[in-house]
């Protein structure tokens, strides 16, 4: 039988998916049949495989051909990092080149206080194919914007042209991404996370059916270089038409962990459980006036990179007393660790590509000395 060559991580996304559906010990034949009817055509030895190069360590065998997802064991240390994964430590921040789901099967359960985090929410674009054509200039999913006023474009990702079957990846990615993150969060935890108006909808419903609760959406007001576009090739014929609204805003999902009994009672046991307020007169909203990312590009050219102004306002927001430690599982070129340093909290960033990694290590210390916008550093 002919396979079909596929992405890595596809056949291991299908096979969590399987558990998470069930919640029980499946055999084989019933995982491989999840993948198929997720996948189309997949082999029963690459489904056998992965199970028994990844026992005991992420499932346990419970019978003949027959496994369980193993749940991860808590480690006695409060800011424990195992120490397989590649780290280095900039100011109140550690870096940490994993896969972030291998490094939060490690994590302490309830040990994290709030994710802020720009995942790949088109997955696509950050495959190593199309990661090798961004670098190369060479357009795949990355498209080049003209330069605007004078000024070079980065590149953006079109997530117009993802597939149904993109899009069902992208479902399985989260809803295991949320069932991964709401096991370390303490609860009333809050997760914020970056996403854009053609797939907020799925990036939050798969979160919410891993357990974590909508709160809502914080809009980071900036004018992008999408949308607005008349029709290709038909721009003459058509001069008055635009396919898609021009995009002046860029969604960031809020979600959190369920609390644990009433809110003030959260905030006493837990630190967290609400926003921390930018001061006693006014309440954090959810509307932030933002740049384009100019300053910080010179110093990390990652094609997701988020301005130091709006950054530092998520950042210091996200630990309503100022206590704790915040997760970015997508570190990308280190936005999240260089404000929460330079804010004055604790942070991990988890970055699995190698390149990124050493960018988000070099950028970090320059980006939290960045003179900008009006946000504070806490003071002890």
């Amino acid at each position: 039988m002919l396979i079909e060559r596929r992405p890595p991580g596809q056949i291991r996304d299908a096979i969590f998916s399987a558990f998470a559906t069930s919640g029980e010990p499946l055999h084989v034949s019933a995982i491989v049949h999840s993948a198929r009817c997720r996948l189309g055509t997949v082999a029963a030895s690459s489904v056998r495989s992965y199970l028994r190069l990844n026992t005991p360590g992420t499932f346990r065998k419970t019978g003949l051909g027959t496994y369980a997802l193993r749940a991860p064991e808590a480690d006695p240390s409060e800011q424990f990092i195992t120490a397989r994964f590649r780290q280095t430590r900039l100011n109140r921040a550690t870096l940490v080149h994993a896969d972030c789901f291998d490094w939060l099967a490690t994590r302490q359960a309830d040990s994290i206080h709030a994710v802020v985090t720009d995942p790949p929410y088109g997955l696509v674009e950050f495959n190593e194919v199309e990661k090798q054509k961004l670098r190369a200039g060479r357009g795949g999913v990355w498209r080049l914007p003209p330069s605007f006023d004078g000024h070079k474009r980065a590149p953006l990702p079109r997530f117009t042209t993802l597939s149904d079957a993109d899009v069902g990846e992208l479902r399985v990615f989260f809803e295991r991404f949320g069932r991964a993150i709401i096991r370390v969060l303490v609860p009333g935890g809050n997760v914020v996370v970056a996403s854009n108006p053609l797939l907020q909808h799925v990036v939050t419903n798969s979160l919410a059916a891993a357990g974590l609760e909508p709160r809502g959406s914080i809009c980071r007001q900036v004018m992008t270089m999408r949308g607005g576009d008349r029709p290709k090739n038909a721009h003459e014929e058509f001069a008055d038409v635009s396919v898609m609204p021009r995009s002046m805003w860029e969604p960031w999902i809020v979600l959190r962990k369920p609390l644990e009994g009433r809110v003030q009672d959260n905030l006493r046991k837990w630190k967290t459980g609400g926003f921390r307020r930018p001061s006693a007169e006014r309440p954090f909203g959810d509307v932030i006036k933002s740049a384009p990312t100019n300053s910080e590009r010179k110093i990390a050219a990652h094609p997701s990179l988020k301005p130091q102004a709006f950054m530092r306002e998520l950042v210091r927001a996200a630990l309503p007393l100022g206590e704790g430690i915040i997760l970015d599982p997508f570190a990308g070129g280190g936005s999240t660790a260089a404000a929460a340093n330079f804010i004055g909290y604790d942070s991990i960033g988890i970055e699995a590509d190698a390149e990124f990694y050493e960018m988000a290590v070099a950028a970090v210390p320059k980006l939290e000395r960045l003179s900008v916008g009006e946000v504070k550093p806490v003071r002890a």
